[in-house]
């Protein structure tokens, strides 16, 4: 994970899942020509905005992806998350946000609900703050904005 600089708001942890790494090449009619970095650089100037700092993760493990989100109850104020296909499977993603009590917005670029079956569940919706689903890249600003609002009314 790369951090940003502290803010005074606090730091937000900006996850990325399995096979977004591919971003940009990877399946670009439904996910867009935007890479990875695009979306790190856009979460992370749209959190530096609202007065955050941003620390951003890719990984294509979930324990790694476990390990970030445990590591982010000590070092950051919210979480932003696309768990890309873990999503639909993993009760330890879901486990490990109920289990920081943070507050989480859970992006997906594409519409899901418009695609597959199997990726209509979430495991992970039912313990975030918000989802943000087919909004593109720009899902992430979305979830930063939410944060930013939430974040603000339990300081008030």
């Amino acid at each position: 994970m790369t951090p940003t600089p502290a803010a005074s708001r606090g730091t937000l942890l900006i996850i990325n899942g399995p096979n977004l790494n591919l971003l940009g090449t990877r399946e670009p009619e439904i996910y867009g020509r935007a890479t990875l970095s695009d979306v790190e650089h856009l979460a992370t100037v749209a959190a530096e905005a609202a007065g955050f700092g941003a620390m951003c993760l890719q990984s294509n493990h979930e324990g790694a992806l476990v390990d970030a989100i445990h590591a982010a109850r000590g070092s950051a104020v919210g979480i932003v998350i696309n768990a890309g296909a873990y999503t639909h499977t993993s009760v330890a993603l879901r486990d490990a946000i109920a289990a920081v009590e943070l507050p989480a917005v859970e992006v997906h670029i594409s519409n899901v609900h418009q695609r597959e079956e199997f990726r209509h569940h979430s495991y992970l919706s039912p313990v975030c703050t918000a989802v943000i689903v087919g909004a593109g890249v720009h899902g992430y600003e979305l979830a930063v904005s939410v944060l930013d609002k939430v974040l603000a009314l339990a300081q008030a």
